[in-house]
């Protein structure tokens, strides 16, 4: 990852991290009152964000108060609750969910030179809430463990009071939120407590495709996926010159909420692999992306088969089928495989083998 040249920066860019340095300065003076009086002086937070800019970056990170303020609010109620927060860097969301007092709030952050920053944090609220610190990457942490003291509830009650949310780096979102839904659909992991929210960061772009319709130019398998377990809302979309240092796209605010009812009761390797197939002739007939689900030599009986069962007309393009019809679908492919039970583990992109014929 490349590092910052200051000596290539623009006089406006350097402005406007002077003034990142002096706006987090005045915010931890707002939470002194809240501080032992031994604390570290307050300047070591607004330096130590300011130092970070020597080395890569892995992220971009928002420095606004209001903004922040604006995403820890689509969370919806978190007073009283527990907070997982993804990738808190310098700790500007962090901030606003502190304010909004959590019972607890795990931050969990790869990069280690962020935490002495974080540790300020800590010590800031400790009187109010329960905050640690998880220096780690969040694909393996373990969310059983981290919310042991939190109350299960029943999937078909109200939501858990636990709640996640971050802001994601570009290059990890989508395999992030495609693992996460793994979860949601076996009730898993942070979802083993009962329907936690997400409130997430994305590319525009891909925020966008999360919530895409039916007909929608950027519906695509995530979508689907998404919105076969949970309720998707594009909240708001974040202009990309409010992140530091400023990305080349705008960011997409997004809340997935688990369903209590899910689309789909399947495996969820067998949802993906029907969608992700469909979906590789987007702009085709939808048949023909479904044909290679089956062996060349059973592809256009089965293909026919697959639509009749699900009662879908297979003369649509993939963007155009509802997230209810693809449901049937993903149901046919498994009657389809019971039938032939080698079937399922058929992938078109391995080698050839022969099957038997009908």
């Amino acid at each position: 990852m490349p590092k910052i040249d200051f000596s290539k920066l623009k006089q406006s860019e350097i402005d406007f991290i002077k003034f990142v340095e002096k706006q987090n300065l005045e915010r931890v003076k707002k939470l002194q009152s809240l501080r032992r009086r031994n604390l570290i002086t307050v300047s070591l937070l607004g330096a130590g964000v300011l130092g970070i800019y020597g080395y890569s970056m892995y992220s971009n990170f928002l420095m606004d108060e209001r903004i922040t303020d604006k995403i820890v609010k689509a969370a919806g109620k978190i007073r009283n609750h527990y907070v997982c927060e993804v990738g808190p860097g310098p700790g500007s969301i962090t901030r606003s969910i502190i304010k909004k007092g959590p019972k607890k709030l795990i931050v969990v952050e790869k990069d280690p030179r962020f935490l002495p920053t974080l540790q300020l944090l800590q010590e800031a609220c400790q009187n109010h809430t329960n905050m640690s610190i998880e220096i780690g990457d969040i694909c393996s942490y373990n969310f059983e463990a981290g919310f042991a003291d939190a109350p299960l509830t029943d999937w078909f009650d109200f939501p858990a009071p636990i709640h996640l949310i971050g802001n994601l780096p570009f290059n990890v979102s989508t395999h992030l939120i495609i693992r996460w839904l793994h979860s949601i659909s076996e009730q898993k992991s942070a979802w083993s407590f009962g329907r936690t929210s997400m409130t997430l960061t994305f590319q525009k772009e891909v925020a966008e495709r999360i919530t895409a319709p039916v007909t929608h130019e950027q519906r695509c398998r995530l979508s689907v996926m998404c919105q076969l377990w949970c309720e998707v809302n594009h909240k708001f979309t974040i202009p990309g010159k409010a992140f530091v240092p400023k990305p080349e796209v705008d960011v997409g605010v997004v809340t997935l909420s688990p369903l209590k009812y899910p689309l789909v009761k399947l495996p969820f390797t067998m949802v993906e692999k029907v969608l992700r197939t469909i979906f590789n002739m987007r702009q085709k007939y939808s048949i023909k992306g479904a044909e290679r689900l089956f062996p060349e030599e059973m592809r256009l009986e089965l293909g026919q088969k697959l639509f009749s069962l699900a009662d879908v007309d297979y003369k649509v393009r993939p963007f155009e089928i509802t997230n209810e019809e693809y449901a049937r679908i993903c149901y046919a492919y498994k009657v389809i495989c019971e039938e032939y039970p080698e079937i399922e583990h058929y992938d078109h992109r391995a080698p050839k083998k022969v099957f038997a014929a009908l």
